[in-house]
């Protein structure tokens, strides 16, 4: 695997790195590889998503019942 060196790092950037990868517990060198590879890879696809959120059969969604209205009058 190839390496990067990266220089000129913002101390606020840095400290906002570190932070980070502590939180979700993994090293700044790991947090930084996963950085970049979402900012190169493709966009996942918005189906992708939805299947991946809410699963191949969705969800149930219990809207309140409303009345009916008149539609609304455009340009008189």
């Amino acid at each position: 695997m190839a390496s990067i060196s990266v220089r000129k790092i913002d101390d606020d950037v840095y400290e906002l790195l570190r932070a980070r990868a502590a939180r979700r517990g993994i090293s700044m060198e790991e947090e930084v590889r996963q950085i970049l590879k979402r900012a190169v890879s493709a966009p996942r696809k918005l189906g992708t998503l939805a299947v991946e959120t809410f699963g191949k059969d969705g969800v149930d969604l219990q809207l309140p019942p409303r009345d009916p209205h008149e539609p609304l009058s455009v340009g008189e």
